[in-house]
């Protein structure tokens, strides 16, 4: 599967997962369960999230990335009768909602169905579209000073002609339903550099770290690609960073493994440098898309990189030839955050946050260099294929 293939029909974490799944199997992957034979190949799969492994022994080298981006949720008993049927919605993290009006948009999730007396989820995904209609300008003469959609009265506005909600959701008992960009990726650029395309964050870490692993042998240690749900709304479900999921899979496929001397790269995105705003970035430690992988730093503790872990990417990537690049918020804005630290309050383990540089994050639509995802390709090749020693003095990176 490509990478654009994976873009485009992963909407949500399930079917995220799924397509993953089907990638691991497809390498000789097999769920987790039982006993682990050495240099086995296993996964694990809890809601929306997956952990996959190469089995070693001793430490662990693990790529840890999230499986949502923002959208719009269902609720309950959504549909809104009218002239044209509506879907009632609220947000699922934070968007930048106003892209979201006027794109194709596809219903898709999971629902609950009683099947052989059991309650049992569904991926599900709408063949068709719908759409979140802007108000024409004749109406709205200030929409191109200030468009600030209401979360209530205007997000939940998606036409479906008169279509009755029940033969959507189906005998569904319950689901995990939202709206999602449908838009297909597309390449952008005179010499086609760039690619554009809904969930670019964070598919790209879950992606690419789940076919450097299926690429990958284990070496003096086990190997993990951990793919998390929920990070753009805290952490904190059963399959999420906030969990003991990743602890409770590390433990039983490794019980002995020492997560003092493991590392883990917690792969999301950052942003780059805006050609219309470059005043939005930091004077010393810009990220600029084409310009290599991001290594990412913040003094509140939003990233988890220290001068240590920092260190250790830099030598590894210097071995191989990895161009990259550091990035730190601008002091005066609030910084987002990653999975890395919530992951950190369940495993301890020595960790650097690292992603690409995009564009419009939180769009309908981002952009990350093309020339970029071959960087992080290799990035990841050379991490889980190497030796990272720890010792009472320093660290040892062996390749």
């Amino acid at each position: 599967m490509t990478f654009e293939e994976f873009l485009s029909t992963s909407y949500t974490p399930y079917h995220a997962v799924e397509n993953a799944v089907r990638m691991l199997e497809g390498a000789g992957f097999t769920p987790l369960g039982g006993d682990c034979a050495a240099g086995g190949k296993y996964y694990t799969v809890r809601g929306g999230s997956l952990i996959a492994f190469r089995l070693g022994r001793g430490d662990f080298k693990i790529v840890a990335s999230h499986t949502d981006s923002p959208c719009l949720k269902l609720k309950e008993e959504p549909a809104i009768a009218g002239e044209f049927t509506r879907l009632n919605t609220e947000p699922y993290g934070g968007g930048l909602w106003y892209t979201f009006f006027d794109r194709p948009l596809k219903i898709a999730g999971r629902t609950v169905v009683r099947r052989n007396g059991k309650l049992v989820p569904v991926n599900y995904a709408s063949g068709f579209n719908v759409v979140l209609p802007s108000l024409a300008i004749h109406m709205d003469r200030e929409a191109n000073e200030k468009f600030a959609p209401n979360l209530q009265t205007e997000l939940p506005v998606l036409s479906l002609g008169k279509t009755e909600w029940k033969k959507i959701a189906g005998e569904a008992v319950s689901y995990d339903l939202f709206a999602v960009p449908a838009q297909t990726p597309f390449i952008s650029g005179a010499n086609g550099e760039f690619l554009s395309s809904p969930r670019i964050d964070n598919l790209t870490g879950m992606y690419y770290s789940v076919c450097a692993l299926i690429r990958s042998y284990s070496y003096s240690g086990t190997i993990v690609a951990a793919c998390l749900e929920a990070e753009e709304i805290g952490s904190r479900t059963f399959g999420g960073a906030g969990s003991d999921f990743l602890r409770t899979a590390l433990k039983a496929v490794s019980p002995e493994g020492d997560l003092s001397r493991s590392f883990l790269i917690s792969l999301d995105n950052a942003h780059s440098l805006h050609p219309n705003h470059p005043e939005k970035c930091d004077p010393t430690n810009r990220a600029i898309m084409g310009k290599g992988v991001v290594i990412k730093g913040h003094a509140g503790g939003a990233y988890t990189t220290d001068a240590l872990t920092s260190a250790v990417l830099k030598e590894l990537f210097q071995k191989h030839g990895v161009p990259f690049q550091t990035f730190y918020n601008r002091s005066d804005l609030r910084s987002g955050s990653t999975l890395g630290a919530i992951s950190l309050g369940q495993a301890g383990i020595p960790s650097a946050d690292m992603g690409l540089a995009q564009l419009a994050m939180h769009s309908a639509v981002e952009t990350v260099a093309r020339a970029d995802l071959e960087a992080l390709s290799r990035a990841l090749d050379a991490f889980y294929g190497c030796d990272i020693r720890f010792d009472g003095e320093g660290v040892t990176v062996r390749s």
